[in-house]
């Protein structure tokens, strides 16, 4: 089967992150022997093209699956538990890009960069983790292996398009709104079922998702869990503050973090990052180079610049990350993980 290629099937197709994996599909060439779209019903009969075909677009039912070797999801999570398990029952691979699973002590949670091993375990479906979750751990995974690893405060900044594309629109009407010197409406941000809607146009939400008990939202304790479970860590002190800005594409995060290690220098620290899988280190003060989401838009890479010791504790340091969500937050990491277990015959 390996020669000929495999069976994809992409469910949520038409979504903003089943596009960029199509995309994605393409441009690195990846062995597809056959490819299915999958969405719901009000997306079925659209037209589609990979590689210069044009394929329609179906209705995603537990039949779909049949001779389907791997099924990257990303629909919601509502889907996912619906059909993941059809899916693997019919002989697919899943690879999950929602949070149905991945807090799932069975289900491994995998960046290729930082513990490709896991996959080794899968037991038919695999999670990808949270987009501000990945470009983090990519980050944070070697300067682990380098210096160890005490503490971890990260601040998010994190682009609209992480909520939707609707979520895109209205920011885009918001902002005409303003400018024309209109009140903006609002009716999706920071959570589409919440009572209350605020304006994301020249305003910043510190909120991404519901509240929990503790005061933190679900999308922080996404990123702490996820951490830990990622980087075999679960004593990790690790704290995250999401917030949702006005850009459309790319995730910012300011990270402090601690080490271990007394020998660990600002230079150190970015020689480990610059011979880095997956990173692209942008750290120059002198000719003004760190990274930003709109020049990580459409790039495959995590970011990491700004890299600064603290003035205060002795082992602390400060960096800037930034990564675009739907890439590496979402459909490169799914694919990747995918040529992974093709590569390593974990399929």
């Amino acid at each position: 089967m390996g020669n000929q290629g495999y069976h994809v099937a992409v469910v949520g197709a038409t979504g903003a992150v089943g596009q960029q994996m199509v995309k994605k599909l393409e441009e690195r060439n990846f062995p597809v022997k056959k490819l299915t779209l999958l969405a719901s019903s009000r997306s079925k009969g659209k037209e589609m093209v990979f590689k210069g075909e044009k394929i329609i677009v179906e209705e995603a039912k537990p039949e779909s699956f049949s001779g389907v070797d791997i099924a990257l999801f990303s629909a919601g999570g509502a889907i996912s538990k619906t059909l993941a398990g059809e899916a693997v029952k019919r002989g697919a691979v899943v690879i999950d890009n929602t949070s149905a699973f991945r807090m799932d002590p069975d289900v491994p949670l995998v960046v290729p960069e930082v513990n490709e091993e896991d996959l080794k375990d899968h037991k038919g479906i695999i999670a990808n983790p949270n987009c501000s979750t990945i470009q983090l751990v990519v980050a944070l995974q070697p300067i682990r292996k380098a210096f160890g690893l005490k503490r971890v405060i990260v601040s998010t900044y994190q682009a609209v398009s992480g909520a939707g594309a609707q979520a895109v629109r209205e920011m885009v009407e918001q902002t005409k709104a303003v400018l024309a010197g209109e009140r903006p409406q609002a009716e999706i941000l920071p959570v589409r079922s919440a009572e209350k809607h605020y304006p994301i146009a020249f305003n910043a939400i510190p909120q991404i998702d519901v509240f929990q008990d503790n005061g933190f939202t679900f999308e922080e304790m996404k990123m702490i869990n996820e951490t830990r479970k990622i980087m075999h860590f679960p004593e990790l002190k690790i704290a995250a503050t999401c917030v949702r800005i006005p850009a459309e594409r790319g995730h910012s995060e300011s990270v402090y973090f601690e080490v271990e290690s007394d020998r660990a220098t600002e230079a150190e620290i970015r020689s480990v990052l610059a011979g880095s899988p997956g990173v692209l280190l942008q750290d120059d003060r002198a000719g003004q180079i760190y990274p930003m989401p709109y020049f990580a838009s459409g790039k495959d890479e995590v970011f990491v610049g700004r890299i600064r010791r603290d003035l205060d504790v002795a082992n602390g340091f400060h960096m800037w990350i930034v990564s675009d969500n739907l890439l590496k937050g979402a459909a490169l990491n799914s694919i990747q993980i995918a040529e992974s277990l093709i590569r390593n015959q974990w399929l």
